[in-house]
């Protein structure tokens, strides 16, 4: 029989995607694409903002738990990371694949921190051309996972997704609970001021809390993390999720659709915006799956001004 505890510590399976800022859109499709090799699996744009657009990066198939996305600003100002923000994204990469990542980043001329073992793993920390705050993650077996093969990264060397976020909080114990009460996620280890929860995923499971007490607070500008989203299975799970946020007295928005998900957000008690997503329906819901990120894909409320919107968008090509 199901109770009513079965159902309040029903998980996440963790990170369904994070949404960034950046500066111009065809630099920053540059190295996404190019350098780090992942697919542009949608090119929309910022539904509340359609003059920019909306870049959806992941793997071959735009799964949740390896999709990061973009507002580029050409003119935006740069962020601060600091208090109430999401810190670092990680990617998975496989364990022997450190060293190609290494010389990659040395022969794209992309500067990077000394690789360093967290939480039993090696990761190598560096940044966009934004200053976002990324890293690779060596994860043993991960070489076993599928990845995309249409870039110039070497297959066995590709990105397999996300690691996970850490968090840079005044306080963390807040926003565990919110990780531990209304996502599921459980806590799996702790190294000085770190405390990381996982979720069920293989991709994109951990979430790490970083408390540093009394820092500069964050300022949202290019290179800052925007929301994190994190996976609910389909509606039901989405609801049950937001019921147990509203019970510790966030407050949670209605249902938004997102046309490749439907969404619910709300900010956490360190002041990370939170997003809930449904897996369903994927990025192949308006084109084929051979063909994502080709075409420019607007929502329906938005064709009838394409031609506008068009003419506004900066190239990529």
């Amino acid at each position: 029989m199901t109770t009513e505890t079965d159902v309040a510590v029903t998980p996440s399976a963790g990170l369904h995607h994070v949404t960034a800022i950046s500066g111009p859109a065809r630099r920053n499709l540059d190295f996404y694409t190019r350098v780090l090799g992942l697919r542009l699996v949608k090119k929309t744009v910022n539904f509340d903002d359609p003059g920019t657009y909306h870049l959806y990066y992941g793997d071959a198939d735009g799964a949740p738990g390896t999709i990061l996305t973009f507002f580029p600003w050409e003119h935006v100002a740069p962020g601060r990371v600091g208090v109430g923000q999401a810190e670092e994204t990680a990617f998975r990469v496989p364990e022997g694949s450190i060293g190609y990542w290494t010389h990659r980043l040395v022969a794209a001329g992309i500067a990077f921190e000394a690789p360093a073992k967290v939480f039993g793993e090696t990761v190598l920390p560096f940044r966009d051309p934004d200053g976002m705050r990324l890293a690779l993650v060596g994860v043993a077996g991960a070489e076993g996972e599928p990845a995309w093969t249409g870039s110039e990264v070497a297959a066995e060397h590709a990105i397999r997704g996300f690691h996970g976020v850490t968090l840079m909080l005044r306080q963390a114990a807040p926003t565990a609970r919110v990780l531990t009460e209304v996502f599921g996620l459980e806590e799996t280890g702790r190294e000085g001021a770190l405390t990381r929860y996982q979720g069920t995923a293989g991709l994109g499971a951990a979430v790490t809390l970083r408390e540093v007490g009394d820092f500069l607070p964050g300022r949202s500008g290019g290179g800052s993390v925007h929301h994190i989203a994190f996976r609910a299975a389909d509606d039901a799970g989405q609801a049950a999720m937001a019921g147990r946020a509203g019970a510790l007295g966030l407050q949670v928005t209605e249902q938004r659709d997102r046309n490749y998900f439907r969404s619910v957000y709300f900010r956490e008690p360190g002041g990370v915006l939170f997003e809930i997503a449904t897996d369903d329906p994927g990025f192949a819901a308006d084109e084929p799956a051979e063909a994502l990120g080709a075409a420019l894909k607007l929502p329906a409320f938005l064709e009838p001004h394409r031609a506008e919107i068009e003419r506004v968008l900066p190239a990529l090509a």
